[in-house]
């Protein structure tokens, strides 16, 4: 073999190497009968936040109206705050609920805040949807809660005149009670003389008779 002959053998070697491998050769090639299109699938969106309410448990003592519509004042404008209440002591039941002016400020407190330590209380906030809001939820909000007294209640009932009939009922609801507790006593066998009901005459001012 020339020299010729070994450099034509060098460049077919070289355009080998250097070209790449044709369709169908190769083991890792698959070679494509046609063009994919990609079809893009439409992802459902989220539904619009329409809620203003927040409901917030686990409210320590001392945080109430005033104390959280300061404190929930810093993300945006807040339209009404209620915290649930004991109706004889008024004392606080711990959870409330807050009313926003804007839902997008509602969603970021409901993200942003729950499990926020407050005086040693993990705060529980979570988003009320419309539909589940009750509809007195507000109702009397803006008197405030007024405790009920009643022990004035109480004693106008028991000051109030009585009729001859009322009287008469209420002494012999004494006498029946005063005979349960004598038999009481002697049934456990304790020796013991309870004293005699005194008789009375009611006060003329306590007593209202009827017109014929």
């Amino acid at each position: 073999m020339g020299l010729r002959d070994k450099k034509r053998n060098q460049r077919r070697v070289l355009s080998r190497r250097s070209a790449g491998p044709k369709t169908g050769e190769g083991k890792d090639f698959l070679p494509l009968e046609g063009k994919e299109k990609r079809i893009k699938e439409k992802q459902p969106k989220e539904p619009e936040n329409t809620g203003t309410i927040l409901y917030i448990g686990h409210i320590p003592h001392g945080f109430y109206e005033d104390q959280m519509q300061g404190f929930f004042q810093q993300f945006g404008a807040v339209k009404r705050v209620r915290i649930s209440r004991n109706r004889k002591t008024g004392k606080s039941k711990h959870y409330g609920y807050i009313e926003f002016e804007n839902p997008e400020v509602a969603k970021i407190v409901a993200d942003e805040m729950n499990n926020y330590l407050l005086y040693e209380h993990t705060l529980q906030i979570a988003l009320v949807p419309p539909e589940k809001v009750h509809a007195k939820l507000w109702k009397g909000v803006r008197k405030g809660f007024v405790p009920i007294d009643r022990v004035a209640i109480e004693r106008k009932k028991l000051s109030k005149d009585k009729t001859v009939e009322e009287h008469k009922r209420m002494l012999e609801g004494i006498v029946k009670r005063d005979e349960k507790r004598r038999k009481r006593i002697k049934a456990a066998g304790i020796d013991y003389e309870c004293p005699a009901l005194v008789g009375f005459q009611p006060s003329a001012k306590k007593i209202k008779f009827d017109e014929d």
